[in-house]
């Protein structure tokens, strides 16, 4: 049959529960959310004369539920007009109205027996063909669906987001042997699709993949720290980003998660997964213990491995647990040799490599920790998983890890490292030195690593027919690393140039954050130059963690300061050639922004063709915060977007008011759907992908639409009305009026009457139309005005040192 979910209902409204109902609002789906009906009046609700029947009663729970998870940062929800797409209510009066939706999800509290009374009511009222699904982390999805209908059987199976569900992109699906297998690949297909997640088909064991080895790694911390006699911060400074794993690393995700949610999983595990060779990994240390008594169970308690506290001069300060006298502390710097040795090598694999070579007490870790981890992992398949890729994947979409545990043990070498497994000294509860069977067999059958990249597509070693094989779904993705040693047409220190095939090459920026200087400038003309000679079109995007942070501003503080101003002159005139170069070149260029797109990154973006862009994506012109106004063409084009915006009969500063503010603040979009509505993205010259690993071929396959529809180089624009003194008089007094409510410094208003000087055209006596050329000459004048500014050097430098905006 056929599926179109329209409408879905999320029977729980509680941290999870709300969170998902939000993240399917945010891809355009109709939302009913439903839970109890409080027992009790609130005193509140007594004063206003209401009964337990009042509708405001009657959906408390739900609707502060929702309040709740609006109100929390980072949001779960693209844009707020987005709510309206919620309906709450209540299991008593509402839950008839499931009979809409196509989708049920539940998510109440983890207890089989109160789940089994959500499934009497789902069964009274669902449709036949609906889907049904619940969110549990532990309980067996097996054990749900007994006594059940067969239909109810046939379209029910487990869906685990991990929370939060806008943001961690593992999607767990876990069908039981009823579950029709059309349903499966419909939940694939729109969780990587729809939802933008990384789907991962797991078997109905205990905590499913994800939770079953991470809480194995986590916990397998807590032994070592006794083992190699490690603190709290040492174990969260080796375990961070250098090992390819979130700041957060490990205790400090501790706190975050909450400890007595780690200690309900491992506990399950212990009592659950009898036949785990390392169940003694999840009984838990004394320390532990302690904690969950002390109630010490992290943010949630105020207080875990990390505690907040006022020092005696009413600084917050954060303190560390000594797990041996169980007594709070101040943070030691930690240091290491081998640490500082990654940090010059930007390659995870070969920076996993350098870590595990040390001598000092981080390296000792790294070892004991992935060791047993490889042992562990090997042994799980085919017990959680018929394929072991399916492990890699679940530990970096819900995880953070960069690299799952056997693309680590690839980087690190399979063979030589299973004889290091054998000799390693420092082992956990279970840990015998030795690698599944199936390990050896791979590398007997003169397969030496686990994955391996053929024809630009990933593959994976199969064990049943004891070769390697595409990873499904993974000829439908194009990935630079896969592609760039063989199809790369031009390169400089900041730029890769990418042949993607069927006439399209590919501009990649690979600098520090992404950012912008001359190399990247030099690499994008290159990359415009090749594509009008010889190809279709042109993407703009790579594969690090942000899009860009920006112009390199430490080359723009080195001219400010030396005041060579000629040369300055000359590399912000080459930013807005650039940037009009490609707006108006003869091939269709698509831009293809994520995570963080600001400065000079937007206005490349702003100046596309075509933006295909994440849903995640943080857009903004920022420059305020270092003292100048945008300068490659971000002020010129919001004059521009205004001038478009102008209606007869309208007042037209309120235009300029908007798109003002929206530099003047330094806005910075929380989503692409923001991004738009904050006027960086135009209608119609937009789409968004949900799944950033689709993100390259969809630009791809814009870059074609375009072309093939027979593309024509626009032509530059003559006809931007600006406003003049008409319009220069209500920035110069909106600017006078915030200095007076001290709400801006001095600088800020000089920068704010710049920034409307560019906008309004200069002194103008009249609104006049101008040409972007016109307006590009007085942005780089005003940009370069600034750049001459004291105080501005002052913010660039505070910026470049302390990596945060200066208010001065």
């Amino acid at each position: 049959m056929n599926r179109n979910i329209k409408k879905v209902a999320v029977l729980g409204s509680g941290v999870m529960g709300s969170r998902i109902a939000c993240h399917f609002a945010n891809i355009g789906v109709e939302v009913l959310l439903l839970d109890i009906v409080p027992r009790e009046l609130l005193p509140a609700e007594e004063s206003k004369g209401l009964t337990l029947q009042s509708p405001a009663v009657r959906n408390r729970i739900v609707n502060q539920s929702l309040d709740t998870a609006l109100k929390t940062n980072p949001s779960p929800i693209y844009s707020k007009s987005y709510v309206s797409r919620i309906t709450t209510g209540n299991f008593e009066d509402n839950m008839k109205e499931i009979a809409s939706c196509d989708w049920v999800i539940e998510v109440v509290v983890e207890r089989l027996d109160i789940k089994k009374k959500v499934f009497d009511q789902v069964e009274e009222h669902r449709k036949a063909g609906t889907l049904i699904t619940s969110n549990t982390s532990g309980i067996p999805i097996h054990l749900m669906a007994e006594g059940r209908s067969a239909d109810f059987k046939a379209n029910f199976c487990g869906t685990h987001f991990f929370n939060p569900p806008r943001y961690l992109e593992l999607f767990e699906i876990i069908p039981t042997a009823d579950t029709d297998v059309a349903v499966v690949d419909f939940l694939t297909h729109f969780g990587d699709k729809m939802l933008g997640k990384t789907v991962v088909l797991c078997k109905d064991t205990p905590a499913f993949i994800g939770n079953r080895i991470g809480v194995y790694s986590m916990l397998a911390l807590t032994h070592l720290v006794e083992k190699l006699d490690l603190s709290v911060e040492e174990v969260d400074k080796y375990t961070g980003p250098a090992m390819g794993h979130p700041k957060s690393a490990t205790f400090r995700t501790a706190d975050v998660v909450g400890l007595d949610t780690l200690v309900n999983v491992a506990n399950g595990l212990d009592q659950n997964a009898p036949n785990d060779e390392a169940k003694g990994v999840f009984q838990l240390p004394a320390y532990i213990n302690k904690m969950v008594e002390n109630k010490w169970l992290g943010e949630k308690t105020k207080q875990g491995f990390y505690k907040k506290e006022k020092d005696d001069k009413g600084n917050s300060v954060i303190l560390s647990l000594d797990l041996k006298s169980l007594s709070y502390k101040e943070q030691e710097k930690v240091k290491s040799a081998t640490l500082e040795a990654t940090k010059p090598v930007d390659d995870i694999r070969k920076r996993m490599k350098v870590y595990e070579g040390g001598t000092d007490k981080a390296a000792t870790l790294f070892r004991a920790m992935h060791y047993p981890l490889f042992e562990y992992v090997s042994n799980r398949v085919p017990e959680i998983t018929e394929e072991f890729y399916r492990i890699d994947d679940a530990m970096r979409a819900g995880f953070g890890w960069e690299l799952g545990p056997f693309e680590v043990w690839d980087a690190l070498g399979v063979r030589e490292t299973i004889a290091k497994i054998q000799t390693e000294e420092k082992r956990l509860p279970g840990q015998r030195g030795e690698v599944a069977a199936w390990v050896h067999d791979m590398l007997a059958a003169g397969c030496e690593t686990f994955y391996k990249v053929i024809d630009g597509v990933k593959n994976f070693y199969d064990i049943a027919s004891k070769s390697y094989a595409p990873i499904p779904g993974a000829e439908d993705l194009i990935v630079l690393d896969h592609i760039r040693d063989e199809h790369t047409v031009w390169k400089n220190s900041g730029v890769t140039i990418t042949d993607l095939g069927d006439g399209v090459i590919n501009c990649e920026f690979h600098t520090k954050m992404n950012t912008i200087g001359g190399d990247v400038i030099q690499g994008l003309n290159k990359a415009i130059d090749l594509a009008e000679q010889q190809y279709k079109g042109l993407v703009i995007t790579n594969e690090g963690k942000n899009f860009s942070a920006g112009a390199n501003i430490g080359m723009i503080f080195m001219m400010a300061v030396e005041q060579d101003y000629d040369e300055l002159n000359m590399a912000v005139k080459m930013f807005q050639n650039t940037a009009m170069r490609i707006r108006y070149s003869s091939i269709p260029v698509v831009v293809a922004p994520f995570q963080l797109t600001l400065g000079g990154g937007c206005e490349f973006s702003m100046h596309a063709d075509f933006v295909q862009l994440h849903a995640e994506t943080y857009m903004g012109l920022v420059e305020f915060g270092v003292g100048v106004i945008p300068g490659g063409g971000g002020s010129k084009e919001f004059a521009l977007r205004a001038s478009d915006e102008y209606q007869p009969d309208q007042i037209v500063q309120n235009t300029l008011k908007e798109r003002f503010l929206t530099i003047g603040q330094a806005k910075v979009s929380t989503s692409a759907v923001e991004a738009a509505e904050l006027g960086y993205l135009q209608e119609g010259k937009y789409a968004i992908t949900m799944n950033r690993k689709r993100l390259l071929a969809d630009a791809k396959a814009k870059v074609l639409e375009l072309a093939n529809a027979g593309y024509v180089q626009p032509a530059a624009r003559k006809d931007i009305k600006v406003l003049g003194n008409q319009g220069l008089g209500i920035v110069y007094v909106g600017a006078s009026s915030m200095r007076a409510g001290n709400y801006i410094s001095d600088h800020d208003k000089k920068i704010s009457e710049k920034l409307g000087w560019v906008m309004c055209g200069g002194n103008l006596s009249a609104p006049t139309e101008v040409s972007e050329q016109y307006l590009l000459d007085l942005e780089r004048k005003a940009f370069l005005e600034l750049c001459a500014e004291r105080k501005t050097l002052e913010r660039i430098q505070h910026m470049l040192t302390k990596g945060k905006p200066l208010r001065n």
